[in-house]
């Protein structure tokens, strides 16, 4: 099974990074072939609504570090989306990743992505309320829902604000884990 991660926190061994590694390498031990992307690494821009892939081509035109992100995720069965919660919604690298993906709408507005994928939703956050920000995940799993993602899943952890906290939620790491044994038995 091919997984696409896409990273989209700034710190490479912050928390949403280590969350979705819990869960990356326990799919791995069950023999996904994994491809990681740290969005912060990378240059890129946002979509720059010149409709192209409506009109001229089935893809983003634009040429950049985000180009073979795009079509990985597209062709991986199971995508993992990580992010710390920055102003109450994903961080500005994963959002403009996300925007990108608007090349996956043909232009009658179905999806190009095959059905039958599975997503995961990765995301952190300082306040230690689960309530706040949880319609973050609502959001974004519409969207990977009408991209034909299903199921959509949701890993979560909350009181995590400085690196390296995640480390101390042992329950939640384990979830992860779980999670992608569950997916990778389907």
């Amino acid at each position: 099974m091919k997984i696409a991660a896409v990273l989209g926190s700034p710190r490479p061994q912050g928390n949403s990074a280590t969350l979705a590694s819990a869960f990356l390498e326990a799919a791995k031990e069950k023999g996904a072939e994994i491809q990681v992307y740290s969005l912060n690494q990378m240059n890129f821009r946002g979509c720059q609504a010149c409709m192209s892939c409506k009109t001229k081509t089935e893809a983003c035109i634009l040429e950049d570090d985000l180009a073979p992100v795009l079509a990985a995720v597209k062709a991986a069965e199971v995508l993992v989306l990580a992010s710390p919660v920055y102003f109450g919604d994903l961080s500005g690298q994963l959002k403009c990743f996300f925007d990108r993906t608007y090349s996956y709408i043909n232009a009658d507005f179905t999806s190009r992505v095959p059905g039958g994928k599975t997503a995961v939703l990765v995301l952190v956050q300082a306040n230690p309320d689960a309530g706040q920000f949880a319609d973050i995940f609502p959001r974004y799993q519409r969207w990977l829902t009408f991209f034909g993602y299903d199921p959509v899943f949701l890993l979560r952890a909350t009181g995590v604000k400085n690196p390296g906290d995640i480390k101390g939620q042992a329950a939640v790491l384990e979830e992860a884990a779980a999670l992608a044994r569950k997916i990778m038995n389907k």
